[in-house]
């Protein structure tokens, strides 16, 4: 293993091209601990593009980890519709009240502290730590990982929990005394733009090339190297569109599991033929005017993936059915929020009804 010191030289070399390379974001403004936190969260598993948007809905609607805190939970998923693992904000929610309960609505600034609070690792921690409280400590994410990997053009599985502490060790021993905050952003800057994942990196445009073993070697675009994932899970489901003059059929999702505490569509198990939709919804009560197909859809999960038929139904007015609502197009659009696992066939309910 490379020792911290033959690669002291990237820390100037990474600071001063973080100085005039670094993309402008809305956290970065003002970085405060709330701000950090909520961006860092909202970054995980979603592109930076995606999350810019969210960020300032979010913060607009709840400025303060106060507000956070005392969020109705419909509230909170209708703000976070469309960024998905709906897990995240759930946890964010119950940190906050920690943070007003137990810290007297002041942040802690330790990474110890911070990964007491729920929804929040190491990097996590290290990341607020670092750059909301200029604590001298790391933060290691896929793109430090993979930085590191083509650095020091390593075999090694960037997956494996002990390859993950070595660097994470290495890059602790990196982290300068007087920035550590932008050390560490640009280590994960530099992983985003230039050190790209899935393909060619932009090795020309790199600050620590010289320095690059795997580019060197003519290896980087290989690197990392990473265990073969397991195959996911396929699960066939069938989503029933069901439109009356009262609004659009929803249901609740369990309390737990995926996707644990939202509204859906109502769905059936397996690929359901139209006479088998049609029966369903009889025994609820409602009566199909007309039943069509709505087509194929899939969405991908960590661990599975929805294979869905759907059916787009007009069905007289009339109560809804037990544990089931009437959801009117204004509600759709401010209180109830709908996984983007569905979004194709949520767009379809934007169009007219069928005559």
């Amino acid at each position: 293993m490379t020792s911290p010191e033959e690669l002291s030289p990237i820390v100037p070399l990474l600071l001063r091209w973080f100085d005039g390379s670094q993309r402008i974001l809305p956290w970065r403004d003002s970085p405060t601990p709330y701000r950090v936190w909520v961006s860092e969260i909202m970054l995980q598993q979603t592109r930076v593009s995606a999350a810019i948007p969210y960020f300032h809905r979010f913060l607009q609607a709840l400025p303060t980890v106060e507000a956070l805190a005392c969020a109705p939970d419909d509230r909170l998923n209708k703000l976070w519709e469309g960024l998905g693992y709906y897990s995240r904000v759930r946890n964010m929610k119950k940190a906050a009240q920690v943070i007003v309960e137990q810290y007297g609505g002041v942040f802690p600034s330790t990474p110890e502290e911070l990964r007491r609070l729920p929804g929040i690792g190491e990097y996590t921690a290290g990341s607020v730590a670092s750059i909301a409280f200029g604590r001298q400590v790391p933060c290691v994410d896929g793109n430090v990982l993979r930085v590191f990997a083509r650095l020091l053009d390593s075999p090694l599985d960037i997956a494996s929990p002990a390859v993950k502490k070595q660097f994470t060790a290495l890059a602790a021993a990196l982290v300068p005394a007087g920035r550590p905050g932008d050390f560490n952003q640009s280590l994960m800057e530099l992983g985003a733009i230039v050190c790209l994942p899935n393909g060619e990196p932009l090795c020309g445009q790199c600050p620590l090339q010289g320095l690059c073993r795997g580019y060197q070697a003519g290896t980087a675009a290989s690197l990392p190297v990473k265990a073969p994932k397991k195959p996911r899970m396929i699960e066939e489901r069938t989503v029933l569109l069901c439109r009356s003059p009262q609004g659009v059929l929803l249901t609740r999702r369990p309390a737990s599991g995926i996707l644990a505490g939202l509204w859906e569509y109502p769905c059936l198990s397996g690929q359901a033929s139209p006479e088998e939709a049609t029966l369903w919804l009889r025994e609820q009560g409602l009566f199909p005017l007309s039943l069509k197909s709505a087509g194929r859809a899939k969405h991908i999960f960590t661990h599975r993936e929805w294979h869905m038929t759907g059916y787009l139904a007009e069905v007289a007015g009339g109560p809804a059915p037990q544990g089931f609502i009437w959801a009117t197009p204004e509600q759709l659009l401010e209180r109830y929020a709908i996984p983007g696992a569905y979004k194709y066939y949520s767009a379809l309910l934007k169009q007219p009804p069928l005559e």
